[in-house]
């Protein structure tokens, strides 16, 4: 199989917040992840309240990191894209789903094809 092709087939996943941090990946994953810097194009930084009291205590924080889309080509949020497999983009949907993110596709800087979690509102 011509090595492009199977590099194609790995999942992508773009991090601007926690999954970046080993804790997290250890908790998720099983494994620290090996990454590259990279941005995301056309969103800009935000943030989520926190609704739920016990998770503010839990997380010592009152807002979840986030984007939004802004559509400006100039918009760039840095962050760290992983190779992942298809069981870890699983636990890491697990992960985002008690904060009611969702999982989209999104270019990079690089031009890689990434998924990345931004809040459904």
């Amino acid at each position: 199989m011509d090595r492009a092709a199977t590099s194609r087939s790995v999942p992508l996943l773009f991090s601007y917040g926690s999954l970046q941090e080993a804790d997290v990946q250890l908790f998720t994953f099983g494994r620290r992840l090996q990454g590259d810097p990279d941005e995301l194009l056309g969103f800009e930084r935000s943030r989520v309240k926190i609704t739920d009291p016990a998770d503010v205590s839990l997380l010592g924080q009152t807002h979840y990191a986030n984007v939004r889309a802004n559509g400006s080509e100039t918009s760039r949020v840095s962050g760290t894209v992983f190779e992942v497999t298809d069981a870890e983009l699983a636990a890491a949907d697990a992960y985002e789903q008690p904060a009611s993110y969702q999982r989209v596709l999104a270019t990079l800087s690089s031009g890689r094809v990434a998924w990345v979690y931004i809040h459904a509102s």
